[in-house]
């Protein structure tokens, strides 16, 4: 009899505990006007980061970021099969009044993207510590390569804000 209680009594107290979570983590009434005053931005389309270095009193260095709307996706094939999947998330640091040239471009620096990402998969780049500081920086260097042909001497670096590999 225990045994055909116990999964229901789990199930109640797993229903239980996600409810009163849910309760006490749901916003209070002011945080609910102020988010329907003033709405989120849609997820699809990225807005600039237009943070300023430390020390950003002098405008010659004032740089600006732009996040790149999707992020990339790359299979990492061995023995003629995919062994993993690497997620990153990268952004370009420009100099100040280029973001439109970085949304214009766009299509085309993420195909050039996508070739050094493929190409650096291949080389073994992504297997085993593929967070090293030397892998980061050899991918690194190629990224900012590519992006400067693609996009000119306005690009300053390219920064990769987020990396995980799945393995499969």
């Amino acid at each position: 009899m225990i045994r055909k209680l116990f999964p229901i009594l789990l199930a109640l107290i797993g229903v239980g505990g996600g409810v009163g979570a849910g309760l006490a983590l749901k916003p209070g009434p002011e945080e609910m006007a102020a988010q329907a005053e003033c709405p989120q931005a849609d997820h699809a389309e990225a807005k600039p980061d237009t943070t300023h270095e430390e020390g950003g009193a002098n405008p010659e260095h004032a740089q600006e970021y732009v996040k790149l709307n999707n992020q990339f996706v790359i299979p990492v094939v061995g023995n003629q099969k995919v062994n993993s999947l690497v997620v990153m998330s990268l952004s370009i640091e420009i100099e100040p009044g280029h973001t439109e040239t970085i949304y214009q471009r766009e299509p085309k620096l993420r195909d050039a993207f996508l070739q050094v990402l493929f190409d650096h998969a291949n080389m073994g780049g992504f297997q085993g510590e593929f967070t090293n500081t030397r892998n980061m920086d050899v991918l690194r260097a190629s990224l900012r390569e590519v992006a400067i042909s693609v996009i000119g001497s306005a690009v300053t670096n390219v920064l990769i804000t987020d990396i995980a590999r799945q393995d499969i």
